[in-house]
C-alpha cells in the first residue's frame, strides 16, 4: 500500500472512532502532518460560555497523534505525554489544529500542534511524545 492510501485509511479510522460521533471533527493526513477541523457548538462550552479545555486537548492531541501515525505505517501509536498551553478563549466559529512530527527515533516521536480560530489566531499550542504500540493497524480499528 502506498502512503496516500495509508493516509486515507487513517482518516477513515479517525472518523469511525466512537468519540468522534459526538464531536464530529474532520481530518486530513499527509506525510508527518495532520489537520483536524471542528465547528464550535454551545454544547462544548464550560459555565463561562467558552469552549472547554477538553476540546482544545482533543484537537491538539489528535493532530499530533495522526501526524506521527502517518509515518508509522504498521501499528497504532500511543500518546506517552502531552503538554498544552491555552492562550485564548473561543466561543464561536471554527477551530483547526495542525500537527507535525518534529523528531523521530526508533521508539519515540515528538510532535507539535497548534490550534487556531477561524480568524487564524492561535488559541492553544501543544507538544507530545508518542511511541509505537503492539496494536496492528487493522480493519477492527476502522483502518480500512
Amino acid at each position: 500500500m502506498g502512503p496516500e492510501e495509508h493516509y486515507r485509511r487513517l482518516e477513515r479510522m479517525y472518523a469511525s472512532a466512537p468519540v468522534n460521533k459526538y464531536f464530529a471533527p474532520s481530518m486530513h493526513v499527509s506525510e508527518a502532518k495532520a489537520d483536524v477541523t471542528i465547528q464550535v457548538r454551545p454544547d462544548f462550552f464550560h459555565a463561562a460560555h467558552a469552549v472547554h479545555g477538553v476540546l482544545y486537548f482533543k484537537l491538539l492531541d489528535d493532530a499530533a497523534f495522526f501526524a506521527v501515525n502517518s509515518v508509522v505505517r504498521d501499528v497504532f501509536v500511543l500518546t506517552v505525554s502531552f503538554n498544552i498551553y491555552l492562550t485564548r478563549p473561543v466561543s464561536a466559529g471554527e477551530l483547526k489544529a495542525s500537527g507535525r512530527v518534529v523528531h523521530r527515533s526508533r521508539r519515540l516521536f515528538l510532535a507539535e500542534s497548534e490550534l487556531v480560530n477561524g480568524e487564524g489566531q492561535e488559541v492553544a499550542r501543544g507538544s507530545g511524545v508518542f511511541m509505537p504500540s503492539t496494536i496492528a493497524l487493522s480493519p477492527e480499528l476502522g483502518y480500512v
